[in-house]
């Protein structure tokens, strides 16, 4: 019996019971609702194929769609100091920080890369909203200063995509410093004369909206992106007054002067290299590289081509010579 109950039983239960489907198979879109399987959301960039919801994506899945063929090399990035405050709420800070490390496999809130873009030269950083809300502490600066002196020395524009929802707390008042120190960073890149393009994603919010994020030669919003400093709730409450719908939206913003394109994620990649094209002052880029043009034959001489109808007629005169013998 018991060899029935604990081999038998369970070997049958093993072969015939249903199994478990992963749960990361299925997003549920946050704007329409619709179940989309992951291959397909993967595909479209996460975005929604029903409604064009854009959705977080990973920095390393945006800079695997913007470079060339998805290869980048990432840019060291100076160490911060790990816990300069002892900042303790309801968890310690390293904890947190641990534990946002094994959610996103990532080091800190922001990557920064080079690579190229059209064939051309480009250094860019994003922020990782999933990492700590992308908030900004004294790596994100230290990684903004990292970018735009590798884009000064490679002579290649600066492009940041930002996602935070602003200073880190745990850092207190030295996160509030990284203000001033990722506007230098961008000083020293439009002091070299390179373009500094910002492609703002949902959301960006506080100190970095304050700072980095709206200091662009081009400013470029993903679609819906929220975009502002302080929330809808705490304005209306200082000003007292109903604010219009959707005023902090990138739509609003960019009827309102704030924003000069709104970009689909798909179409970003092309938008982004014609735009450094024409900052950079090069032609407009190929689509695709057209096959080499096949050799034209060499012209035969003007006196070569007279003379040859007459050597043809002595040639055809010879044989019916010959024939008279």
């Amino acid at each position: 019996m018991n060899w029935i109950s604990n081999y038998v039983r369970p070997t049958i239960n093993s072969l015939f019971s249903r199994r478990e489907m992963p749960e990361n198979l299925w997003t549920k879109c946050d704007g329409c609702g619709t179940m989309l399987f992951h291959r397909e959301l993967k595909d479209a960039l996460n975005t929604c194929p029903n409604c064009n919801h854009h959705m977080p994506i990973s920095p390393r899945a945006r800079f695997g769609n913007l470079f060339d063929a998805g290869v980048f090399a990432e840019i060291d990035v100076p160490e911060a100091t790990p816990d300069p405050l002892h900042f303790r709420d309801q968890k310690r800070y390293p904890d947190r920080m641990r534990e946002a490390r094994k959610k996103t496999n990532e080091k800190e809130a922001i990557l920064v890369a080079s690579g190229e873009m059209g064939r051309m030269k480009v250094v860019a950083a994003a922020q990782d909203f999933s990492f700590m809300g992308g908030s900004m502490g004294m790596y994100v600066g230290n990684a903004l200063l990292a970018g735009a002196e590798a884009a000064v020395k490679a002579k290649a524009p600066f492009v940041v995509f930002s996602a935070a929802g602003g200073a880190r707390m745990q850092e207190g008042i030295l996160s509030l410093m990284q203000m001033p120190r990722t506007t230098i960073a961008v000083q020293m890149v439009k002091e070299a004369g390179l373009p500094y393009v910002v492609v703002l994603t949902h959301p960006t919010t506080g100190g970095v909206t304050a700072s980095y994020a709206m200091l662009g030669d081009v400013q470029i919003a993903e679609p819906n992106a929220l975009i502002g400093f302080a929330g809808t709730r705490v304005i209306e409450q200082t000003i007292r007054e109903q604010l219009p719908e959707g005023f902090q939206r990138a739509e609003y913003l960019l009827d309102h002067g704030m924003l000069d394109r709104v970009t689909d994620r798909k179409d970003m990649r092309d938008e982004l290299i014609s735009i450094l094209h024409m900052l950079t002052g090069r032609p407009q880029p190929v689509k695709g590289d057209l096959p080499k043009p096949e050799p034209v034959p060499e012209p035969v001489p003007a006196a070569a081509t007279k003379d040859a109808p007459k050597a043809a007629d002595k040639a055809g005169d010879a044989p019916r010579k010959d024939a008279k013998k």
